[in-house]
């Protein structure tokens, strides 16, 4: 036998033999895994969908199953190769803390993004006070939330502001009380003006009959006894009962006899002097 055939025999081929083996080991775990992986993430994503998790949120989070099994999968098979993958995972994790400091602010949005689509806190549609700005939800990311004011303006907030402040939802729940003071005269009947007032109140069937509204005199004013009327309404006819009810009570009040007043003041004057001025 030739000798470069000896030497195939004795030295090249079980090299090929053994390398072979592991070759055919990693990429049979890695179909194995990247099958895995896409069953994980299919299920994942079901999952999401049934449960109260926003739907924005749900490709992201079963994505991240996804990339997640499939770099667990391609260190498996490096390692079925001899490839040390501790130097690996070492790179990988330098990287990651670069990456993680250059966009501190950028992930701290994401991380806000998330933790508002988790707990739902406000959905599209809902009139909120959220991060120093208030409006109307239009759309809710992953990174930033747009608002619309009631003039119309588009306002993107950044989710990591909104998560660190307080978030005031005038529309998460199905009611509202409508606070407002009334004023009239120290001269006026206020048994008159109270059942003026109720009497307004149950006119507008907006009002709701529970709870009940509170209608109280609640101070002697400087130039007026005021009343304090705080009826419930539905939230989304919140305004316009209030502009409408404030308008009635002014019109109603006056035609029974009561008075709103102006802030008055009272001016003394005194004589001073032999010329007798006044002061």
């Amino acid at each position: 036998m030739p000798d470069f055939l000896n030497q195939w025999t004795t030295t090249i081929q079980p090299l090929l033999a053994e390398w072979g083996v592991k070759a055919l080991g990693a990429i049979v775990v890695l179909l194995v895994g990247w099958t895995v992986a896409r069953s994980f993430r299919r299920a994942v994503n079901r999952v999401l969908e049934r449960s109260p998790v926003d739907a924005t949120l749900a490709p992201f989070l079963s994505g991240l199953v996804y990339f997640a099994t499939t770099a667990f999968v391609i260190l498996a098979a490096l390692s079925l190769i001899n490839v040390p993958v501790t130097s690996f995972i070492a790179v990988l994790g330098a990287v990651g803390l670069a990456i993680a400091l250059a966009f501190q602010s950028t992930l701290s949005n994401f991380a806000s993004g998330v933790l508002i689509l988790t707990l739902r806190p406000f959905g599209v549609g809902d009139f909120v006070d959220a991060g120093g700005t208030a409006g109307t939800v239009k759309a809710v990311g992953v990174f930033q939330t747009t608002l619309a004011t009631p003039d119309n303006v588009r306002i993107i907030v950044p989710n990591s502001r909104i998560a660190g402040e307080t978030i005031r939802n005038f529309s998460a729940n199905p009611t509202r009380r409508i606070d407002l003071v009334v004023g009239v005269s120290y001269d006026d009947d206020l048994d008159v003006a109270m059942s003026t007032i109720r009497q307004v109140l149950s006119e507008d069937a907006r009002v709701l009959a529970d709870p009940i509204a509170v209608v109280a005199v609640n101070e002697m004013a400087d130039s007026s006894i005021n009343f304090v009327v705080r009826p419930w309404v539905p939230s989304p006819d919140y305004w316009d009962t209030r502009w409408d009810l404030t308008k009635a009570l002014k019109e109603r009040l006056e035609a029974a006899g009561c008075s709103i007043p102006y802030p008055q003041r009272d001016v003394h004057l005194f004589q001073t002097g032999a010329t007798g001025s006044t002061t």
